[in-house]
């Protein structure tokens, strides 16, 4: 798991999707050449390059005439779903139809739009304004068991990737169980019935690649469950309301007004402010809010940088927050930039002061107890420290004492990033480095130059069973730590909710 992390954390996460929805496409074209899949390549390649470039060409328009920078991939994306809803043809009325409801997906994310942040999930509520119409109507063809595995798979890299296993999995299992319920109602076999939910039915593609779009959904994991037991309900469960009757899309549309009500209703402006050297290859960047900036501690943030020549890294990055929730006004992110930093990071290092970011989304469940008696092991490598920090100047703020011991792994000395902060904090730490600081405080403790083990957080920390873990930083120290910790029968251990950082 630890290699799956560093494996998928090196690629930006919408260029997973469009990757992934792309590797789709290539499997239907190859199982339509070889008549498995009962459609036409030409009509496949016909309905593909209407849908690709009317969403083009329809979010530059309207980028131009809201006077902001088009995020390309997020068209194409949009454009790769609907291409798996509508009947592929070779019709060119039919064809302009699904050109339409292409730009009408797009423009929804500058019109339905809420402060900067988009309500619903842009192809479904393309598909059902479309159907409102009587144009067309979806038909969601890429439930067919030929389609299954590809779909299967590229789901559970997306849900994984993007942290939203346990919710995915609670859509598709309620769902795959009230369509088998509803089937078997209508005479089928019961056999038949879970066959038909699974392989006949949108729900895995619906979870994997729809449900699980960060913008439309709620900021706590508590919610997004709830969010997917209510969508799987709509999803499975026929209706008819006037002129709406139950589709995926519907279902979907109406899931995304629930999030919306509960979560951030708007997107932030941030203003960049300063950039300081932690050590010598991390930054924290300082950023500032005109509107208080709502978030827990132990929260991340996603940032959105528009640049010319973006590699596969993307215009948008999730950051850890590591200032604290007393300060609304404020908001600090630690990045690690590295010999060869990526093209946003490199953007992030050319902001001028003044200059305006948008921040487009504010989650997460990496926090702390909410009962301070309540004694904990954070863990974190390199970088992995800013959520602590946020956590530690929240506490101290607020006056809450805890009983807590922080276990810090650096490559080098040098990478030793907020230690001010921490011996100001009065915390105590225990440094694995490649040798030991020059001086300690007497709240530190340096535990040697060796590789981070379940033996040597044991030694340092008895009482680690005792302890809820939380684990902050690269994936393969995140998943080795978590791996030990297992082995010593820690009970809980939270992990930080993004790979790479």
């Amino acid at each position: 798991m630890a290699r799956l992390d560093a494996l998928l954390g090196k690629v930006q996460m919408y260029r997973l999707v469009s990757l992934a929805l792309a590797a789709i496409v290539l499997v239907a074209l190859v199982e339509s050449l070889v008549g498995v899949l009962g459609f036409e390549p030409l009509a496949l390649l016909a309905t593909l390059a209407t849908v690709l470039v009317s969403c083009v060409v329809a979010n530059r328009v309207m980028a131009l005439l809201f006077r902001v920078r088009p995020h390309t991939e997020s068209s194409i994306i949009t454009g790769l779903l609907l291409f798996f809803l509508f009947f592929p043809t070779t019709d060119g009325q039919e064809l302009l139809t699904v050109a339409l409801v292409a730009a009408i997906a797009v423009a929804s994310k500058y019109v339905l739009a809420w402060r900067g942040r988009h309500i619903f999930n842009p192809a479904a509520i393309g598909a059902v304004i479309i159907t409102l119409t009587g144009l067309n109507a979806s038909v969601w063809w890429v439930g067919t068991p030929v389609l299954l595995p590809a779909v299967a798979i590229g789901a559970l890299l997306v849900l994984y990737r993007t942290r939203q296993l346990p919710m995915g999995l609670t859509f598709i299992v309620l769902a795959t169980v009230v369509v088998t319920i509803v089937q078997s109602s209508f005479g089928l076999a019961l056999p038949d019935a879970l066959v038909y939910a699974l392989g006949s039915t949108p729900l895995v593609f619906l979870a994997g690649f729809m449900l699980s779009e960060p913008l439309t959904l709620p900021p706590r994991l508590w919610q997004r469950l709830v969010l997917a037991g209510i969508v799987a309900l709509l999803f499975s469960i026929p209706f008819s309301v006037g002129p709406l009757y139950s589709s995926p899309e519907l279902a979907l549309v109406v899931g995304n007004l629930l999030a919306f009500l509960v979560g951030q209703r708007r997107g932030l402006s941030l203003s960049f402010e300063r950039a300081t050297k932690l050590t010598p290859s991390t930054t924290e960047f300082v950023f500032s809010s005109k509107r208080p900036v709502s978030f827990r501690a132990g929260q991340y943030i996603e940032l959105s940088i528009p640049h010319s020549g973006a590699d596969s890294s993307g215009t948008r990055r999730v950051f850890s927050i590591a200032s604290a929730p007393s300060n609304p006004h404020e908001v600090r992110v630690g990045v690690r930039m590295g010999e060869s930093p990526s093209s946003f990071k490199r953007a992030l290092a050319s902001l001028k002061p003044s200059q305006s970011v948008r921040a487009n989304l504010v989650a997460g469940d990496f926090l702390l107890p909410g009962d301070a008696s309540k004694p904990v092991l954070l863990v974190a490598g390199g970088i992995g420290i800013t959520p602590f920090i946020s956590q530690l100047e929240h506490d101290a703020a607020a006056g809450v004492s805890r009983d807590l011991v922080l276990v810090y792994a650096i490559r080098a000395h040098e990478e030793f990033a907020y230690s001010d902060a921490l011996q100001r904090l009065g915390v105590r730490v225990v440094l694995v480095a490649p040798r030991e600081p020059e001086s300690l405080t007497d709240s530190w403790t340096y535990a040697g130059s060796g590789r981070l083990t379940g033996e040597l957080i044991e030694e340092q920390v008895p009482d680690v069973r005792e302890r809820i873990a939380f684990v902050s930083g690269p994936p393969r120290l995140v998943g080795a730590v978590r791996t030990a910790l297992r082995r010593l029968k820690v009970r809980r251990i939270v992990t930080d909710a993004f790979s790479g950082y």
